[in-house]
């Protein structure tokens, strides 16, 4: 997203999607920070090219060096925009901290957020386009029931981790269990993965 600063968090080879990111900030001309760990300094992937590339904004952090990725003080003291990929348990620490302090954060995962103790409940979702109602049963996600339907809906993981079948709802209370929008996203309730979110609330309505 547009904004005026930056700070990248990446862990091991979490590092990927985060290089073209810093690109975009260059040649957005915005101010940005990246700070890299992993177990070792041989696991720094494109670690030379990092620092021959952007001197002075890259924080390599080999965790058999320095220890883990200080995050309390990383994302002490800023306004930057968030932007963190690599293991679970980094992305956990990283979405505390930012929720606790009111920062922006955008995570990318490699794997499904553990949904916990989520229970399926059977609703129906109701298509404005097309003036469809279709019932969403129990072990069947939205996506599969369009399918059924001769629907298609543009997937790719099937685990809500890579936002090909976000969907925008207008009207419903989302049961959202993806790994990509952000708490202030969620709030505002418009938009959903239907491959893996389902409805707290008897209907959705789909802007579809």
């Amino acid at each position: 997203v547009a904004a005026p600063e930056y700070l990248f968090v990446a862990g091991g080879i979490g590092i990927t999607p985060i290089l073209p990111m810093l690109a975009a900030a260059e040649r957005a001309g915005a101010r940005w920070t990246l700070h890299y760990g992993a177990r070792t300094r041989a696991h720094l992937a494109f670690a030379d090219e990092l620092a021959r590339r952007y001197p002075g904004v890259v924080n390599l952090v080999p965790q058999n060096e320095f220890g883990v990725l200080p995050l309390e003080r990383i994302l002490a003291d800023t306004a930057a925009t968030v932007y963190c990929c690599g293991p679970a348990p980094l992305l956990d620490a990283v979405e505390k901290l930012c929720g606790s302090s009111g920062l922006a954060v955008h995570t990318e995962r490699f794997t499904a957020r553990d949904t916990g103790d989520a229970v399926d409940r059977e609703f129906e979702i109701r298509l404005a386009a097309s003036a469809r109602t279709l019932r969403v049963p129990v072990g069947r996600s939205i996506a599969e029931v369009l399918e059924s339907a001769g629907l298609p809906v543009i997937t790719s993981c099937r685990e809500g981790t890579c936002g090909s079948c976000e969907t925008a709802v207008l009207d419903g209370e989302i049961d959202h269990r993806d790994t990509i929008l952000t708490a202030a996203e969620r709030e505002r309730g418009d938009t959903m993965m239907l491959c893996v979110s389902r409805a707290h609330t008897d209907v959705l309505v789909l802007d579809l």
